[in-house]
This record gives C-alpha cells, sequence and structure tokens, in this order.
C-alpha cells in the first residue's frame, strides 16, 4: 500500500487503557486503535470538513506496552480512506473509514439527501425544555403519594399550559396532523395529542417504580418476542417517539428472559426521565451511551449476553447517516446508523410500539422488521435500505391508526419542499 499518510505512535507502558485489558497481560484495546487512527485522519485532512466513521476493521495482532505502531492511510477514488497499522513492519489492523454521508453504492436511483433539511435536523436536540425543576419535583411527590388517578387530574394543567404557550410545537403538530388525519385537525385534536404525551411521562414514572398493576396492557406478537428470546442471541429493538417504550418494563415483568438495553445519546435524554431515573436508580434501565468509541463493543456484549437493545429511530442528529424515505406523503430523513449496526452485527429488527390509548390502557406492538443473521441475496446495502422502509411503513400505518401518539413536537418534514416520493412498501 503506498500511504499519502503516515504517523508513528508509541504505547506507553503507563497507558491507563491497559491496567485492566487485561491484568498480568495488557494488550491495547482495539477501539483505542481506532482512535489514534481517527485522529490522524482527521488532522491531516481537517481542512476539508469530513468527518469519518469506521466502515470496515480487522485486528490481526495485538499490541502491547512499548510498541510503536506505524499509521497509514489512502484516500481510495470512492471518497473513503483505507488505513493500515503496523508494529514493526508486522501488520496490526487494517480496514476502511468512510464519511458520515455518503451515497449508497449501486444505488443511483435513491433520492439525495438534500443539505436544507440536514441543517435543521437539530431543531429537536437544541430545542430547550419547558418548566423548572422544582415543579418537577412536586409532581414526581404528588403523583407518588396522591396516585395515579389524582395526577392525571393535575395533568390536564400542565397540558393545557403547554398547549397554550409553545408556539413551534404547535406549528409542527399541526403540519403532523394534518398528514395523519388526512383533514386540518382541530383545538381538541391538538390537545389529545399533548394530553397523550404528557400521560406517557406519567406513567413513566410509575413504570419505573414497578406499580405494573396501574395498566392494562394488550400485546401483539408477544411469541415472536418469546422465540426471540430463546435462541439467545440478542436482537435489536427498534422504536420511535411514538407511544410508550417505557411500557417494555412491563412485557418483560410478564417473561423475565425479555431484558432491554436501551442506547441514546444520554446529551439528549430529557431532563424528566434524568429526574425519573435518578427518584429509582434499580429500576432504571441499562443505557449505552452512543457517541462514544466502545458503545458498539458494549452493544455487541449485550447482544452476545441474550438482551434486546432498543433504539429510538425517527429522530436524524446533526451529520450521521440518513435516507430519504416518503414519510405521510412526504420526503423525510430517518437514520441509518441502527439498521446498519443491526446489519454489522447479523442481528434480527424486530419494531416495537406502546401505543396509548385512553385511561390506564397501552397496546404493544411487535413485528420483525428484518433478520440480518442471514444471508440476503440483494446485498448487504440494498438490505439496509429495504429494512429502513419497512421500519417507514409500520410508522406510518400506527401514525394513521393511533395519531395521537407521535410525539415529535417539532417540523419534522423541515420545511422541505420536495416533491412526493412513492409511498413505502408495506409489510406482507
Amino acid at each position: 500500500m503506498t500511504a499519502v499518510g503516515a504517523v508513528s505512535v508509541t504505547i506507553d507502558a503507563e497507558h491507563p487503557a491497559l491496567a485492566g485489558h487485561f491484568p498480568g497481560a495488557p494488550i491495547l484495546p482495539g477501539v483505542l486503535l481506532l482512535d489514534e487512527m481517527l485522529r490522524a485522519v482527521e488532522q491531516e485532512h481537517a481542512p476539508a470538513g469530513t468527518r469519518w466513521r469506521i466502515g470496515a476493521a480487522k485486528f490481526v495482532k495485538p499490541v502491547r506496552p512499548g510498541e510503536t505502531l506505524t499509521l497509514e492511510h489512502e484516500p481510495r477514488p470512492n471518497g473513503s480512506i483505507r488505513f493500515h497499522i503496523a508494529s514493526a513492519g508486522h501488520p496490526v489492523a487494517h480496514g476502511v473509514l468512510v464519511p458520515a454521508i455518503v451515497p449508497a453504492e449501486h444505488d443511483a436511483q435513491a433520492p439525495a439527501v438534500p443539505a436544507g433539511p440536514r441543517a435543521s435536523a437539530a431543531q429537536w436536540a437544541d430545542a430547550p425544555e419547558r418548566g423548572s425543576a422544582t415543579l418537577l419535583r412536586i409532581m414526581i411527590f404528588l403523583s407518588l403519594r396522591l396516585g395515579r388517578p389524582v395526577a392525571r387530574g393535575l395533568l390536564h394543567l400542565i397540558a393545557a399550559y403547554f398547549f397554550a404557550f409553545a408556539p413551534g410545537a404547535r406549528r409542527g403538530a399541526r403540519a403532523y396532523l394534518r398528514r395523519a388525519l388526512g383533514r386540518e385537525p382541530s383545538a381538541i385534536d391538538r390537545y389529545r395529542q399533548v394530553f397523550a404525551f404528557a400521560s406517557t411521562i406519567l406513567d413513566r414514572l410509575y413504570l419505573m417504580h414497578e406499580r405494573y398493576g396501574l395498566f392494562a396492557i394488550s400485546i401483539e406478537g408477544e411469541e415472536l418476542m418469546h422465540d426471540t428470546a430463546a435462541r439467545g442471541s440478542g436482537a435489536f429493538l427498534l422504536g420511535a417517539h411514538l407511544g410508550s417504550f417505557e411500557i417494555m418494563s412491563a412485557v418483560g415483568r410478564r417473561r423475565p428472559g425479555l431484558r432491554v438495553a436501551m442506547a441514546m445519546y444520554e446529551r439528549n435524554a430529557s431532563r424528566v426521565a434524568a429526574f425519573f431515573r435518578a427518584v429509582n436508580r434499580v429500576s432504571a434501565p441499562e443505557i449505552i451511551a452512543l457517541g462514544q468509541l466502545e458503545a458498539m463493543l458494549r452493544i455487541r456484549d449485550c447482544l452476545d449476553e441474550g438482551k434486546f437493545v432498543g433504539m429510538l429511530a425517527d429522530r436524524t442528529l446533526a451529520d450521521a447517516p440518513a435516507q430519504l424515505v416518503s414519510f405521510l406523503g412526504r420526503a423525510a430523513l430517518f437514520p441509518s446508523g441502527p439498521m446498519r449496526a443491526a446489519a454489522a452485527l447479523r442481528r434480527p429488527v424486530i419494531f416495537m410500539t406502546g401505543l396509548y390509548r385512553g385511561g390506564n390502557h397501552y397496546h404493544v406492538v411487535f413485528r420483525q422488521i428484518a433478520d440480518f443473521s442471514r444471508p440476503d441475496s440483494c446485498g448487504r446495502e440494498a438490505a439496509v435500505r429495504a429494512a429502513i422502509a419497512r421500519y417507514v411503513a409500520l410508522l406510518e400505518a400506527y401514525c394513521r391508526s393511533d395519531p395521537y401518539n407521535w410525539f415529535n413536537f417539532y417540523d419534522f418534514w423541515h420545511g422541505a419542499d420536495t416533491p412526493t416520493l412513492p409511498a413505502p412498501r408495506a409489510l406482507v
């Protein structure tokens, strides 16, 4: 390989990562090798403003304390970068880096991701949360002491405040409901959506305190979850900001083998969720923090333990990979990272939603989207794109059947005046 860029790095025997990996026989973790490689590439290519991610990597030799590594990289015609890491002339690791967003190979007909929507995709992440910490603590105290019926009465005051004093959220909700209902939404329609949102947040508090008896839960696809859990190889559980994902804890109580770890960007976790976890840490779900180099390793370990790894896959973030799909009649961006992770780790993918249907009733749905543990004759890239389309088709179907369960209170379509795309193909 003719290297365009090359740097040398010496692994200090006192490197903190060596202390616990492994005691008595220290080896540098592969994730740190990749971190050094990414740093070297980004320093050299910083003027281009491109961010990179690991497209493929293979480790062929362990790295021990005191070794000096040579990190080489070479741009390829398709825009990716091939890298090679060696120690004393012996290969240590090699692989490919790809830009954070690249057109899918062999898919020239796929619609391009427009620049405008990408720039505004962080609306939901940057929007400040309303309400004070003191009032939130008071509401938690009263809800737990006085019970759910009284708390739901107080909830109407909170929902009315949000409905009246959040004009940006009202605009986003109106645009969504107009598509989901197929008509202009009334004030009652818009309030029902806000109150459903508030209800699922309140119920999250009771679920985290394991008060499962408060709820009547119907389940569709429970056997699919039981069969998947029985295999012991884990699976991805893709949800959305549709209904309640936390109701999964009540389902898990009926079947203790259904263990779920949530993979999420913790900096974007809501203040409400943080307060709820603080008041009952015992029942707080296991969290895998995305955006860190070891995240994929933790996800893989959870899957190997037979756990389900849950992700919410309906919001794009910054310049993360995304796919343009027709959703409720208009093109919208959906993240491709969760599906690509499932494909890379060769695991099944199951769609999950806990639809709130008023009072204390929730309807939980499990539907299989893809099974990447089986080879696909169309190739992995095509399989990923098809699986994302199936995910969006299911999401659209439940947005139409239970429209007040959608909780993305911002301009989901980013104001893009793009042509209507063909509707996503429904699942058979």
